[in-house]
């Protein structure tokens, strides 16, 4: 046993420092990036992501978000023929989601095979990035489809950052435990601040020429400011999108949000909780907001308000010019927020 004694932070423990800009208003701001991946391929858009979760990776959110740019992680839950269908619509925002099962593999083999893309963004997502039988994984995957753009994770470490990539990994997927339905700090002890994360895990990341994806969170968009600030290359949204008409809510309520390792995804996906785990997330009760278009627009219009403070013409500028300042609180809170 050891103690790490330096300090780490997550995003409530700092603040971005204003400098001087030439900016002249916030629509002067490009949010737009342009990457180049190990596996030679390239994208070009707004990089948010949104979550494979119920409620929220859907083929509605999927169309959406499109209009902004951005991108969406397909829930794994749709049938083959669905996916067929979806992915041959060629939208630029579509991400196939898979975990690690023989069964993953067929599945995917068929929506491939009928896909006319070698180079299909793909997500393999687990809740532990670490064992030995995710790497295999990753390694036979990249073998099989060399072309694929492969995002995996999760991990919180810029030695296993590094390891995935140089497995194959493409964008590696940085955080465990953060995010607002995910129970796995209360269930086991295990994570890791998710500032410091971020950080650590893009200069490991970089330096490979690799990217990673900041997943888990962000409550408010100046979180999502935050990932970028600190280097992330995208920033995977969960319940900031929840709750939505694209992700299924209804405003006559009963709209429930809930992790994907919790008892209400297990029961509903996996015919209960085994008996050799406990569930790692919970089910709440959100209300309904509406399209997600006006949620996007806050977080859009924030990213680009917080790069006219520090002089950041471009989203890729952000990073550069960022200096956080560690704070004991950064929200006034003496008045009840509300939303109209």
């Amino acid at each position: 046993m050891r103690i790490i004694e330096d300090v780490k932070l997550d995003y409530k423990d700092v603040l971005i420092i204003p400098k001087r800009s030439n900016l002249a208003s916030r629509s002067q701001v490009n949010l737009e990036r342009t990457f180049t991946f190990r596996s030679g391929n390239s994208w070009k858009g707004v990089p948010i992501i949104a979550a494979n979760m119920d409620g929220v990776g859907t083929f509605e959110m999927d169309a959406e978000l499109n209009k902004h740019g951005c991108l969406v992680a397909l829930t794994k839950h749709y049938s083959s023929n669905e996916l067929v269908e979806q992915f041959q619509r060629k939208l630029n925002s579509s991400i196939y989601s898979l975990g690690i099962s023989d069964g993953d593999l067929v599945k995917f083999a068929f929506v491939y095979g009928n896909f006319n893309s070698p180079s299909m963004r793909v997500c393999v997502d687990v809740a532990n990035g670490y064992t030995q039988s995710f790497v295999n994984f990753i390694q036979r995957f990249r073998e099989k489809y060399p072309n694929a753009v492969l995002m995996a994770g999760n991990v919180v470490t810029p030695e296993m950052t590094e390891e995935l990539i140089l497995a194959g990994v493409d964008i590696v997927k940085v955080g465990i435990g953060p995010g607002s339905v995910c129970t796995t700090r209360k269930k086991t002890g295990v994570g890791y601040p998710q500032l410091s994360a971020v950080i650590e895990c893009a200069d490991a990341a970089h330096g490979l020429r690799g990217h990673i994806i900041a997943d888990g969170g962000c409550s408010v968009p100046g979180d999502v400011v935050k990932a970028f600030a600190a280097g992330a290359d995208f920033v995977m949204l969960g319940g900031m999108l929840a709750g939505h008409k694209e992700g299924g809510a209804s405003a006559l309520g009963g709209n429930k949000f809930y992790g994907m390792s919790s008892d209400t995804a297990m029961d509903l996906h996996n015919g209960g909780v085994a008996n050799y785990r406990a569930s790692e997330g919970k089910t709440v009760e959100i209300p309904y907001r509406g399209e997600v278009k006006r949620t996007m627009q806050d977080i859009l219009g924030g990213l680009r308000s917080a790069c006219t403070y520090v002089g950041a013409s471009e989203l890729k500028e952000l990073s550069k010019r960022t200096t956080f300042v560690r704070v004991t609180q950064q929200l006034n809170n003496s008045l009840s927020e509300y939303e109209i």
